[in-house]
């Protein structure tokens, strides 16, 4: 396969960015009705031209079966499907292009851990570790795995301000720690996690670490060699690509002790009655018709990134939660949750209106143009620890501005009118 070019090799951020230009890149916002305040790019990010195009082109003039057929169109299609992969290696800067395994969503991609790896390892009385802000995706498949297997899911706590709390998870580095499954970014509060000291610590007593990325990959600079985690996962629709797609990565080591999750087509190597052996990776993994424009479209959104700079797309979206977080401190009754703005914090804000609740806000918002979330952000241990049901969110990308920040705000006062807030 293609090398994957290393860290020294990556093009280097742009000196300056017109950030209100590249507003005109994503289609939607001169499609719309009205003005788009879209503020909830947490749960998916808006979707350049270049990404719709790219995944148009495909269809109309190279759609064929992946790893199919010998005619001219399919290889060229199993081509294409390969340089996607190439490109999102690239992009996290993997070790090799075998190392990103296709999947539906990062979702599928934790679950491909839980039962193709740990399923196979966990003894009673093992534990694996997650943290109080972590999203269902990243709770529910090893909460499974341990019952079924008889082992002991633990949980890192958080302190007041939502950074987790380290020395009150007693054993996380223990013996009897098997993995730590933890977010890079809360998708509730905006914290960001110490990662790389995480992993430096798990590393000397062997344990195992698997990153959930969804809400960092497309944010801020991401490599997987130097953050060196044994798995990391990803959804395209959140990083600008399509939905319907995500990528494991994993260490070579530890993909080559985990089980296919999915059985059928494309992932085997020999077929018999009585035995059958599995493909070289990452075929292995990707069992039926593989999502060629799929792959398409998150490649063209990794290069869309790449081509802007990710420290650069990181420093705008913590300067607009900067504004946003200085903007609705001085609204009367509101509650901000997480850390505020700061090194350990992204473009991720949740808050609460004493008396008004948040599906009222978001509704009434709506009606402003401007699309916020509201819910448990499917996090309810981290609401229970918060001591509420749901919250509000507002979360911003590279297509935001500060209009979009006065847009909410107005929103908020306008909410508090309707709904009688004294």
């Amino acid at each position: 396969m293609e090398p994957v070019r290393r860290k020294s090799d990556l093009p280097q951020v742009p000196a300056a960015i017109d950030f209100e230009s590249l507003r005109a890149d994503f289609p939607i916002f001169a499609a719309s009705r009205q003005p788009l305040h879209y503020l909830d790019s947490a749960a998916s990010a808006q979707k350049p031209a270049c990404v719709v195009e790219s995944i148009s082109q495909c269809y109309n003039h190279g759609y064929g079966p992946v790893h199919r057929g010998l005619y001219p169109l399919a290889e060229s299609a199993s081509e294409d499907y390969e340089a996607s992969r190439r490109t999102l290696a690239n992009f996290i800067n993997a070790a090799g292009a075998e190392q990103i395994v296709f999947t539906r969503s990062a979702t599928e991609a934790i679950n491909l851990v839980a039962q193709g790896w740990a399923a196979r390892y966990l003894q009673p009385g093992d534990e694996i570790w997650v943290s109080q802000m972590e999203h269902h995706a990243n709770f529910l498949p090893w909460q499974r795995v341990c019952t079924s297997h008889g082992s002991r899911l633990r949980i890192i706590p958080l302190d007041s301000e939502g950074r987790l709390d380290l020395e009150q998870a007693e054993g996380l580095f223990g013996q009897k720690s098997r993995l730590i499954a933890i977010t890079q970014v809360s998708n509730v509060l905006g914290t960001i996690n110490p990662i790389g000291e995480i992993v430096a610590t798990a590393k000397q007593q062997n344990i195992p670490v698997l990153v959930d990325a969804a809400q960092s990959v497309g944010h801020m600079p991401l490599d997987v060699q130097d953050l060196d985690c044994d798995f990391l996962v990803a959804s395209a629709h959140k990083m600008c690509g399509p939905t319907g797609i995500g990528f494991l990565y994993g260490k070579t080591d530890r993909l080559a002790a985990t089980e296919p999750l999915l059985l059928g087509g494309g992932m085997v190597d020999e077929v018999n009655i009585d035995n059958s052996s599995w493909a070289e990776m990452p075929a292995r993994f990707e069992a039926g018709s593989p999502n060629l424009a799929g792959a398409i479209g998150f490649a063209a959104a990794a290069d869309y990134l790449r081509g802007i700079g990710l420290q650069a797309i990181e420093q705008r979206v913590k300067e607009l939660a900067r504004l946003a977080y200085e903007k609705l401190s001085s609204v009367d009754g509101i509650r901000l949750y997480g850390p505020g703005p700061g090194l350990d914090s992204s473009g991720i804000l949740s808050f609460n209106i004493d008396g008004i609740h948040p599906h009222d806000l978001a509704q009434i918002a709506a009606e402003h143009g401007v699309a916020i979330r509201a819910g448990h952000h499917c996090c309810q241990p981290l609401m229970q620890r918060l001591g509420v049901s749901s919250t509000a969110r507002a979360s911003f990308n590279l297509y935001n501005n500060e209009q979009d920040i006065a847009a909410l705000v107005a929103a908020i006062q306008d909410a508090k009118r309707i709904l009688g807030y004294r």
